[in-house]
């Protein structure tokens, strides 16, 4: 129903129980509209940390000593492979893992993380294959005797949405 549910994001609290609307109404003396901002716009990597959305700024600061910082990332890299594990049980196990986006391409940090949660699946990070692996770069990173593939595939969102719109338009 709402971009509320599945992975926490940068503002987004993620998935939560439904009965934090009736207990921050009851005991905090928030309103719906409050609570649904809060949890909308105020939460997630944002919310954790008391710092920032933004998971570059927080894997600097955590490499600092923010306590929020490190908080905030271990919350969401773990959060991360609970989705995967569950997903790999639907699906009978799990072949390969695509790492692809902003932080699914530049962060070997949260994927290394990911990685290492998920070493029950038999998948093994390598180091170095990871560290190679950023900022636009694709590229395998996990050991060659993982029991699943680990890759890193960059995203090319606007040439898909310039064919999407080519084939929407008819040309």
């Amino acid at each position: 129903l709402t971009p509320l549910a599945g992975l926490m994001m940068g503002s987004r609290c993620g998935d939560i129980d439904p009965g934090v609307y009736s207990y921050l109404t009851a005991h905090a003396g928030m309103n719906i509209e409050q609570v649904d901002e809060m949890l909308n716009k105020k939460s997630g990597l944002l919310g954790i940390s008391e710092l920032s959305n933004d998971c570059r700024t927080l894997e600097i600061a955590a490499d600092e000593g923010h306590e929020g910082a490190r908080l905030a990332l271990e919350v969401m890299t773990y959060r991360l492979a609970k989705y995967i594990a569950s997903m790999s049980v639907a699906c009978g196990g799990i072949d390969a893992l695509v790492f692809t986006g902003g932080i699914g391409e530049n962060s070997d940090i949260i994927r290394e993380r990911v990685l290492g949660y998920l070493g029950f699946l038999g998948l093994k990070a390598d180091h170095e294959a990871n560290l190679k692996a950023r900022f636009g770069n694709a590229g395998v990173i996990t050991t060659a005797d993982s029991a699943a593939v680990a890759v890193v595939i960059p995203t090319n969102e606007e040439l898909m949405i310039a064919h999407d719109t080519a084939r929407l338009s008819g040309l």
